[in-house]
């Protein structure tokens, strides 16, 4: 039996909102969304896309791996993957599991596994930070700009920061990424 934490994205969007004395609509005009997708989003009955998680998360000034809350801080810390803090996103058909809840380390690591038709949003978007990606198991294709690479499990990839791209799974198997962020917004 798993005791993996499932985190409810509306719940974690609420209150981080609420903890910066934001409003609904003052979040969606930072975020580039309406209030009432914001609002729906904070009472379950809609599901944001991967790519709308990290906008609203940049809008709230963190990083969507804070998304999973801070720990304590240790010297290291092991991570069991039946311990995995979670996130689903129903509409990119995809899960984000955090790998590091150190809060010390320097970097934040994030697994996503994306179901065949998932994708990380409809187009292309933006990551402050330079990171790193790894598959770690079926397919997935890249689009990077203009460009568009299928790779497959132990491809990596380096996305420079401010580049736009997006994930997308067109294959009839799950596929695993693994994200390495430096730390910081």
């Amino acid at each position: 039996m798993s005791s993996r934490k499932e985190n409810l994205i509306s719940e974690i969007v609420r209150a981080l909102r609420e903890a910066q004395s934001l409003s609904v609509r003052t979040l969606a005009s930072k975020s580039g969304f309406s209030a009432s997708f914001i609002s729906q989003i904070e009472n379950g009955q809609a599901s944001p896309s991967i790519s709308s998680l990290e906008k609203i998360a940049s809008a709230l000034g963190v990083t969507l791996f804070e998304f999973f809350g801070k720990s304590e801080s240790r010297a290291f810390v092991v991570v069991r993957a039946t311990d995995r803090p979670r996130l689903q996103s129903a509409w990119s058909k995809a899960h984000i599991e955090s790998l590091s809840t150190d809060s010390i380390s320097r970097l934040e690591s994030l697994l996503i596994t994306i179901e065949p038709t998932g994708c990380s949003g409809n187009s292309l978007h933006v990551q402050s930070r330079e990171h790193f990606a790894f598959v770690v198991s079926g397919e997935i294709v890249l689009f990077l700009e203009n460009d568009r690479q299928t790779l497959t499990a132990g491809d990596a990839v380096t996305i420079p920061a401010q580049r736009p791209y997006r994930w997308s799974n067109e294959s009839a198997e799950s596929a695993q990424i693994l994200l390495v962020f430096p730390k910081g917004a």
